[in-house]
């Protein structure tokens, strides 16, 4: 048990177990393909499926570093429908909301089953709603890398949308017009699916750096577009302005001091909310008062941690995934902006991940409960809205998991007696900070003794829990079926929960 939460297989499927079944990495790199011929260029998608016999029951990847602005799920996703192949199984790494071809191969049966580590919008939807006929797999970042290299996730054609390749057949995102920064989320497809297409719209004579090297790549198609680089920014980047946001931010940062976190050579990593972002500038502040410089900082990377390095703030920064524009030209000129991939990032199986070298990491959540388990999968009502992505992995990795949240969002308290779904169990989370309070996990006694006299406002999560239910009242209880949409995977393979078709959901 992990704080309330079993660990379990769903009917079935099979169990994953490590010590007995998962490859070393010694082992593993045996297993990658060894390419015996040329990079094959070509011009149309039609090709491409007629010379990979592209067909019923594969499994078929993608990557979401252009997000938003992705085109290349939607041009496979619509020669899929045009050809009425069946019974697919698609393994993009994210799922945005311009990924609405993907709707009509789930209602059509194209597309049955779905492997994946976050999802919103109108795929979210119509998935919450029992459309899709096989399972849903809510993967970690890390997860999914450890999954495709063990051979858990088999991957038949891996479609990498790359801006930039050469003749050669190498492929880097830093540059051309679609740059889109580190490619960090398509190296295991790379590496390990049976086939590896490359899609561009730009190709060069030579590349002198790359990260895809051409020995794992099997065809080139080149295209128009692979995407509008704008779409990266999907998301907010911006520093909250909202004076509960402010606040929380600020009391984490000064938490984060008072406890001796921000001292010279520590790392961090946050998320790219608002409130997140506004932590970033309150440690910011006070790493100047302060005269310190940071180790690194990691993960998908904004404006506010390039600023921060290019300030000598801190050393280097460690980049899975670049989350604005500011982010991809600083990593196509700054040598101390290093790709990692999402195996080095988080994979628990590699031999010293990034994840397991943080200080501290600050997260948000769409709930959390009393036995500190959250939720960034499902919103209240039980609807798919997100999924982990490094939530989990880096929860587990840093010595220290703060979680950030106002006590009250729309009117719904986010502390739960338990929550829907069960995202990252409460043993890797270690601190809920909330406008009202701050609650510590009971098993870290040492926070508890650090901050037994200071004055900070210190609850039991039930008493923040209380105070919220003397304002909202107590929410009526969410009644779901028996029809399982889907399965919520830790890191290391093992099943922490399922998903239920909420009644009268979306």
């Amino acid at each position: 048990m992990i704080n309330g939460v079993g660990r379990f297989i769903p009917n079935g499927m099979q169990p994953f177990v490590s010590s007995d079944n998962f490859l070393t990495k010694e082992r593993r790199l045996i297993s990658k393909k060894t390419k015996q011929s040329k990079t094959v260029f070509l011009d149309n998608i039609e090709e491409v499926f007629d010379v990979l016999g592209i067909d019923s029951n594969m499994t078929i990847s993608f990557h979401h570093h252009l997000r938003n602005g992705d085109k290349v799920i939607k041009m496979v996703s619509e020669e899929i429908e045009k050809r009425d192949i069946k019974n697919l199984h698609f393994a993009p790494s994210s799922i945005f909301p311009s990924y609405t071809k993907l709707v009509d191969l789930i209602k059509k049966g194209n597309v049955n089953e779905i492997h994946t580590n976050y999802l919103n919008g109108e795929v979210a939807k119509v998935i919450s709603q029992g459309y899709l006929k096989g399972k849903l797999v809510m993967n970690t970042h890390g997860g999914r890398a450890r999954a495709i290299e063990s051979g858990d996730l088999s991957i038949d054609v891996a479609f990498i949308a790359c801006p930039v390749v050469d003749k050669f057949g190498n492929g880097h995102g830093a540059t051309g017009k679609s740059a889109c920064g580190t490619l960090g989320y398509s190296i295991s497809d790379l590496e390990y699916a049976k086939k590896v297409v490359l899609v561009t719209d730009t190709v060069v004579e030579k590349l002198e750096n790359y990260q895809l090297d051409s020995k794992f790549v099997d065809y080139v198609l080149i295209v128009d577009s692979i995407g509008d680089r704008m779409g990266i920014v999907s998301g907010t980047t911006e520093i909250t302005k909202d004076p509960i946001g402010l606040k929380i931010a600020k009391d984490c940062a000064n938490l984060l001091n008072y406890l001796g976190l921000i001292r010279n050579d520590f790392s961090m990593q946050t998320g790219a909310g608002k409130t997140s972002l506004a932590v970033v500038k309150y440690v910011e502040e006070i790493m100047k008062k302060n005269h310190i410089i940071g180790s690194f900082a990691s993960g998908g990377i904004t404006k506010a941690y390039v600023g921060m390095l290019e300030a000598g703030l801190f050393k280097q920064l460690y980049d899975v995934q670049c989350f604005d524009l500011e982010a991809v030209s600083s990593f196509a000129k700054n040598k101390n902006h290093i790709a990692m991939t999402a195996s080095e990032y988080g994979n628990p199986f590699e031999k010293e991940p990034i994840c397991d070298k943080l200080d501290f990491v600050i997260l948000g959540a769409t709930e959390i409960d009393l036995d500190f388990n959250v939720n960034v999968t499902t919103d209240s009502m039980g609807n798919l809205i997100g999924g982990s992505g490094g939530h989990a992995d880096i929860a587990y990795g840093s010595n220290v998991t703060i979680i950030i949240s106002p006590l009250i969002k729309s009117r719904i308290p986010i502390i739960k007696e338990k929550v829907m779904t069960v995202t990252t169990p409460g043993s890797d989370v270690d601190i809920l900070i909330t406008e009202r309070g701050i609650a510590i996990n009971p098993k870290r006694t040492d926070l508890h003794e650090k901050l037994a006299n200071s004055q900070f406002p210190i609850f039991e999560i039930a008493e923040l829990l209380e105070i919220s239910h003397k304002i909202t009242g107590v929410p009526k209880k969410i009644e779901t079926n028996e029809q399982i949409i889907g399965y919520v995977e830790y890191r290391d393979g093992t099943y922490l929960d399922c998903i239920r078709k909420v009644k009268n959901g979306y």
